[in-house]
């Protein structure tokens, strides 16, 4: 039973959850929350959240030329090159398959653990993932994913020294905050520190652990 992250209020099935955060939450949503919920929008009604223009052959064509653009700037400034092996690497991740591993992961954010185990964060991408309802066991589906490219994808940004979690950013200089980022107890620089997971058969724990900590400062967190 889906339950809303901004407001707690449960529901009954995806639908319902998807269209409570369109009409109730609209401001405050992410990226992947904004596109699920127009894709729901889109099915049958012809209509976004809150619009009343009609889909037809040139909002198609916007779209398209929105996805070009895109894929340009993958291409041209994210780059393509990826780092090898375990420890840092950068650029874009190898293909869906090149690998499937498996980690754990625990993020708090001033004292309020982030539950991966909820739905607006299961199965989000191919190549970096939560499943089954598991909130605590990363999986990666394919070779050289960071940690920075691998959270982006759940809507939350990791630099060396900021964590960004629901619109707010938190820095290690702002002298109200604490940043902690650390794989095996180890800081890391998470945009370009490649995930080293174990496969399938072997205990997550046998990965990488991963922390991800936003405290008040001289608070523990």
């Amino acid at each position: 039973m889906p339950e809303c992250d901004y407001c707690e209020a449960t529901f009954d099935g995806e639908e319902a959850y998807l269209r409570h955060l369109g009409a109730d939450h609209e401001e405050q949503l992410g990226r992947i929350e904004q596109r699920r919920v127009a894709e729901l929008e889109g099915e049958g009604t012809g209509t976004g959240v809150g619009s009343s223009v009609p889909t037809g052959p040139a909002v198609l064509g916007f779209v398209f030329l929105v996805a070009a653009l895109l894929v340009g700037y993958v291409i041209f400034f994210v780059g393509s090159g990826s780092g090898s092996g375990s420890g840092t690497g950068g650029g874009t991740p190898g293909p869906l398959g090149s690998a499937h591993e498996h980690g754990t992961i625990e993020m708090t954010v001033l004292g309020e653990r982030v539950d991966f185990s909820r739905s607006r964060y299961q199965v989000v991408a191919d190549r970096f993932h939560f499943e089954s309802r598991n909130g605590r066991v990363w999986h990666t589906h394919a070779s050289d994913v960071t940690l920075a490219w691998g959270m982006e994808t759940l809507d939350i940004g990791l630099t060396e020294d900021s964590v960004t979690y629901r619109g707010t950013t938190y820095r290690d200089d702002d002298p109200d905050y604490d940043v902690t980022i650390s794989v095996n107890g180890q800081a890391v620089d998470p945009e370009g520190y490649v995930l080293d997971g174990v496969p399938t058969g072997e205990p997550p724990s046998n990965g990488d652990t991963v922390r991800i900590a936003v405290s008040r400062a001289n608070a523990s967190g």
